[in-house]
């Protein structure tokens, strides 16, 4: 049994966004929420990112520079999952494009874990 044991439950879906003003997304998976949700529990499918109660991260590791913008509520059977590389995201709410850099060190952490990321530089 788990006695004195407490695991963090997994989401079963990512927050949407509460606001329409301040949306950002996340320059990694492209999920999209408001800087204060951001702040306030980070990214559910980049928890590793670490910008929960962090505004310098937040900045850092989202973009308010993004076109398009899905709802994907099934990943496994989504061709929009699919074709974003996000079968493995929760549903959610989901930039079709993000434009924006991470700066050195996040991106060499990323680099490091053999993790993708979505956004692109300015051309």
């Amino acid at each position: 049994d788990g006695e004195g044991k407490e695991e963090a439950a997994q989401p079963m879906h990512a927050q949407t966004p509460d606001s329409l003003q301040g949306m950002r997304a996340c320059k990694r998976c492209g999920l999209i929420k408001t800087f204060q949700q951001f702040y306030d529990i980070g990214c559910e499918n980049c928890p590793f990112l670490e910008m929960e109660e962090d505004q310098t991260r937040v900045t850092d590791c989202t973009s308010g520079y993004y076109g398009g913008i899905t709802s994907i509520i099934d990943p496994n059977e989504s061709w929009m999952a699919k074709w974003l590389g996000l079968r493995k995201a929760l549903p959610g709410c989901y930039a079709m494009t993000i434009t924006g850099t991470f700066p050195p060190e996040i991106e060499h952490v990323l680099t490091e874990r053999g993790e993708k990321w979505r956004c692109k530089e300015d051309p």
